[in-house]
């Protein structure tokens, strides 16, 4: 590399450090704050973190903060601060005793340090927040003339030394009446030995610090629960109270946390325990109330009205559905359901149409059973049945069997539009007829559909006349057999979507009916009788008739015939 290439590097190397150095600075902007408190032992904790006791001048980065000035016996002092960068601000913070003097019985905790440098670590008794702090390590380490000692209410006691945000040491004690227990917290090793103080002394403040002596004696715990009445019926409700002295925190089971004294009004279902736990730095105390729950009977009615209804299927039409209303009443319940319904209210009536559990074609008879259940979170419960007579019956759906009709050439003629269909026709057109009325039994809403056509033989204007008249008189045939004409559309297409060469060769090789042989081989006749025809559809199924020439019909020569037959011919046949 050139040492012009060199100096380069090194200058933008420079220029990035400059930068990130700056980044960093304006990344970590700082302030301090500076604390003075009275008692000179006074601790301050720094968004819930120990800091450390006495005077100090705190560097803290720029923004708001948490701080709590704490000493055991005084009322703590909490104080939201804004730290600007580079800013000093300053806070003076005069505790005010609280609390009076504390009995025996009592015993005493000693904490030494081993090597570790702990002395200005805060000591948290049976909690791990601020709110259960007791003193710092240097005034519970010694027992020398001007003893440093922390006493403390008989019991098992959780201890925290902290600072910083980190756990010095944590574990549990359990100190005697009269007994001094000493604990090393760089071992955790602890000793027990009898102090004889413990008798003599009387009444004690909860601080009270020399020049070089400080004793911080810890009230006890205390807390009581009540339930009133104590015996209540189910649905009735009870009233806890609940009160505790020298408490941080306090819950009762099932409603975690509480206020650490007050009401509440409870409506349990069962016989219900509450176990009220009070803590403080005194340790943990616990009371119980229970609230017994007498049972409650329940009480049900269930009644239906008819107790006898029909059912009538045909396929998937339900063509008659009778219905039942069913009437209920319940007491003392807050569970209730009917089946097979779920859910209901207390009280209700509700009309239903009862389904056979049968789904195969015959005979309906059976019962429709209805079951009220009823229940409380007390034990009560009660269960109640009415049966509904089902009768009636299921069946097919009816079938109707579409053909379409055909015409001889040039039929139905101007000056006699009632000639013309001929008796195999009229014959299918009967039992389309019949079928249809019955299949509207099941399906109210179904019409028909007519669309007629004409060979395309002559000229568009004769083809629609002769389309017209061909639809005309099949429309008048069905209604003639019981059909209402408003149940029955139509549509004349003359010449128009004739049935071509491969459509009709398609369709007469699926023909059931097989034609004569010297027919089959005249196509271009075959396609003519095709194509004088009324097709027919039914609706909403949009099923469409069969287009099938009808070889086998005894008249099927006379379809059949290209020139138009003589009238002589078609009435013989009508």
């Amino acid at each position: 590399m050139t040492h012009q290439g060199l100096r380069t590097l090194v200058g933008v190397l420079g220029a990035a450090a400059l930068l990130g150095a700056a980044m960093y600075a304006q990344e970590a902007a700082t302030g301090k704050l500076k604390v003075h408190v009275d008692p000179e032992e006074a601790y301050t904790f720094v968004d819930g973190n120990a800091y450390g006791p006495g005077q100090h001048t705190i560097q803290l980065s720029a923004g708001n903060h948490s701080i709590l000035i704490a000493n055991y016996g005084f009322t703590f002092h909490k104080e939201e601060v804004s730290i600007e960068p580079n800013g000093t601000s300053s806070m003076r913070v005069d505790l005010k005793p609280s609390g009076g003097l504390v009995s025996g019985p009592r015993g005493r905790l000693q904490i030494e340090v081993g090597d570790l440098n702990a002395g200005d670590d805060a000591v948290l008794l049976n909690g791990q927040t601020p709110d259960y702090f007791v003193g710092h390590v240097d005034e519970f380490n010694n027992n020398i003339i001007a003893k440093q000692e922390l006493i403390v209410p008989p019991g098992t006691h959780f201890v925290t030394v902290t600072r910083h945000g980190k756990a010095t040491w944590s574990g549990t004690i359990t100190v005697g009446e009269n007994q001094r227990v000493i604990v090393d917290i760089s071992n955790g090793k602890q000793r027990v030995k009898d102090w004889a103080r413990g008798h003599e002394l009387g009444d004690l403040p909860r601080f009270k610090a020399g020049i070089a002596s400080a004793t911080v004696v810890i009230a006890p715990v205390s807390g009581t629960i009540t339930a009133s009445p104590s015996t209540i019926e189910c649905g009735q409700t009870a009233r806890l109270s609940w009160n505790s002295q020298e408490t941080v925190g306090a819950d009762i089971s099932g409603f975690s946390p509480v206020p650490v004294s007050g009401e509440r009004t409870v409506s349990p279902k069962q016989t219900t325990t509450y176990e009220f736990t009070a803590s403080g730095p005194g340790g943990v105390t616990k009371s119980s109330a229970t609230v017994q729950v007498l049972n409650s009977e329940v009480g049900t009615t269930l009644r239906a009205s008819p107790l006898e209804v029909r059912y009538h299927r045909m396929g998937n039409k339900v063509v008659e559905q009778g219905q039942t209303t069913l009437t209920w009443a319940t007491s003392n319940s807050d569970a209730i359901s009917l089946d097979p319904f779920g859910r209901v209210d207390a009280n209700g009536m509700e009309t239903v149409k009862p389904v056979p559990a049968k789904m195969t074609n015959g005979p309906v008879d059976e019962n429709v059973t209805y079951t009220l259940r009823a229940s409380n979170g007390c034990g009560g419960s009660e269960v109640k049945t009415v049966a509904v007579h089902l009768t009636g019956s299921i069946e097919e759906a009816p079938n109707v069997v579409l053909r379409s009709v055909f015409f001889p050439t040039d039929y139905p003629m101007k000056d006699n539009p009632s000639l013309g269909l001929l008796g195999s026709q009229r014959q299918a057109l009967t039992n389309m007829a019949a079928e249809f009325n019955r299949y509207l039994e099941s399906n109210p809403d179904a019409t028909l559909n007519l669309v007629s056509h004409a060979d395309i033989r002559g000229g568009t204007n004769f083809n629609m006349e002769l389309a017209e008249r061909r639809v005309a008189i099949v429309k008048e045939f069905l209604v003639s057999q019981g059909i209402a004409a408003d149940k029955i559309t139509t549509t004349a297409l003359g010449e128009e979507e004739p049935l071509d060469r491969e459509a009709v060769a398609q369709l007469e090789s699926q023909n059931p009916e097989t034609a004569p042989a010297a027919r089959a081989r005249d196509a271009a006749g075959m396609i003519l009788a095709y194509q004088r025809r009324v097709d027919i559809t039914l609706l909403p199924a949009n099923t469409m008739s069969m287009r099938f020439y009808p070889n086998a019909a005894p008249d099927s020569h006379i379809l059949w015939q290209q020139p138009a037959p003589s009238r002589q011919m078609i009435g013989k046949e009508h």
